[in-house]
């Protein structure tokens, strides 16, 4: 009996049966590092004196601070470019690329069964897809980029189920916030988090793709979605090698099972400075808000910019109001032009930006200044995390993100 993450891993490490807290040794199918992360993982690979072991299974993508932001940025660009074009990795860059939780599935790089390791804390995102995906610290990335496998302890698994059905303006960031703010930010510690229920079902790509990147804000390991017909419908027309799905045995044993009746809830609101300190918007009370930024790996997808344009259609966003909406890859972009939401989006008086993390870090395109608030799509609000210490961040979909953006205030779509 195994859970989806013991499956995968063991066919990942030639075994029949692991079981959590073995320590096993993984082939991985994918290496990811960015414009953060790279540089340091390049200078450890470098004393080993070898070349990567399978170009076609790396890939770097500078995204945090590109197009380059100051002479620093732009220095950790050249030397990752220098390093992907000198090893003949896989590599995107400004007017191809996008941020890397969205490019890599978008581009079919990620499948299902996989195991992918990133040098980035919201690899988990993949877990969307039914494959193992993990962040882990650049010298560890390093070590990856030359052997093709990694040591890893085999995480226990929790079991969340959703019943219910989701209420108009409720998606997937709702209920990933709603399940931080019940088990907090240490509630699946080292943990793979499996997400079931027919809420789950019935959620698209998009909202999964948000559930499994806030994973870690729980503190686990991994985010798991089992496989079903809408993702063979997203993966199949962009798959280019095989894969293979697996799934949890039926009567397999959970660390814990958490249950949840979704069908009241409303959205949800994480206020500073922490991922858990979550709100049914209607108990926020008035709080002013002087930027919105709608984008990041979270929910820079197109279903994400669709919402946010439904309510931004034909209204202002708030004279006081900075509002911020970044696509998540150029393709987004590309398919929101299309679309005629970016029309829609510079009507409202909102500004949008080429595919970068950007805000989300602190980084660039949305920096708060000190007693500053933003609403953010993005998936973190510690202290000094978008700019000064002394700003605040509120998390939310981008349904409410749009309307705070119209009002001025955090705000349930329902009031506007």
């Amino acid at each position: 009996m195994m859970t989806l993450a013991e499956k995968i891993m063991a066919a990942h490490c030639g075994k029949k049966q692991i079981s959590a807290g073995e320590f096993v040794n993984v082939k991985v199918d994918m290496v990811l590092a960015n414009d953060v992360t790279a540089p340091l993982a390049i200078k450890e690979f470098r004393r080993l004196g070898v070349k990567v072991f399978d170009p076609k299974k790396v890939v770097m993508v500078p995204d945090h601070f590109l197009p380059a932001k100051d002479i620093s940025s732009a220095e950790q660009a050249k030397f990752m470019r220098d390093f992907a074009r000198e090893q003949g990795v896989i590599y995107f860059e400004v007017g191809e690329m996008g941020i890397e939780h969205v490019l890599l599935p978008e581009k079919g790089l990620v499948l299902p069964g996989d195991v992918v390791v990133g040098a980035d804390s919201h690899t988990c995102t993949y877990g969307a897809l039914g494959a193992f995906a993990t962040g882990m610290g650049s010298t560890d990335i390093a070590a990856a980029m030359a052997t093709g496998d990694i040591w890893m302890k085999v995480p226990a698994s929790m079991k969340f189920v959703y019943h219910g059905t989701l209420g108009k303006w409720v998606g997937g960031k709702d209920l990933i916030l709603h399940t931080i703010g019940d088990i907090g930010v240490d509630g699946a510690l080292y943990s793979a988090m499996e997400f079931v229920g027919e809420a789950i079902d019935a959620l698209s790509m998009s909202g999964r793709f948000t559930m499994a990147n806030m994973a870690v804000e729980a503190g686990a390991k991994t985010g798991l979605f089992r496989v079903d017909s809408k993702t063979l419908d997203y993966v199949k027309p962009r798959a280019k090698r095989p894969y293979t799905v697996y799934e949890s045995d039926k009567d397999v044993q959970y660390m814990r099972v958490i249950e949840y009746d979704v069908t009241k809830m409303e959205p949800q609101v994480a206020t500073p400075h922490s991922p858990a300190n979550v709100k049914p918007v209607s108990k926020l009370g008035k709080v002013e808000i002087q930027q919105s930024v709608i984008g990041s790996c979270t929910n820079g997808r197109l279903e994400d910019l669709q919402i946010a344009a439904q309510i931004l259609k034909g209204r202002k966003v708030y004279r006081d109001v900075r509002c911020i909406i970044i696509p998540g890859t150029q393709e987004v972009y590309l398919d929101a032009l299309k679309a005629g939401l970016l029309d829609i989006f510079v009507r409202a008086g909102a500004v949008v930006s080429t595919p970068t993390c950007g805000p989300c870090l602190g980084g660039y395109m949305g920096v708060l200044a000190a007693g500053e608030r933003s609403v953010s799509t993005t998936n973190r609000n510690f202290i000094g995390r978008m700019g000064s210490p002394k700003s605040e961040v509120y998390l939310a979909n981008p349904a409410v993100a749009a309307a705070s953006a119209v009002a001025g205030r955090i705000v349930s779509p329902e009031e506007l």
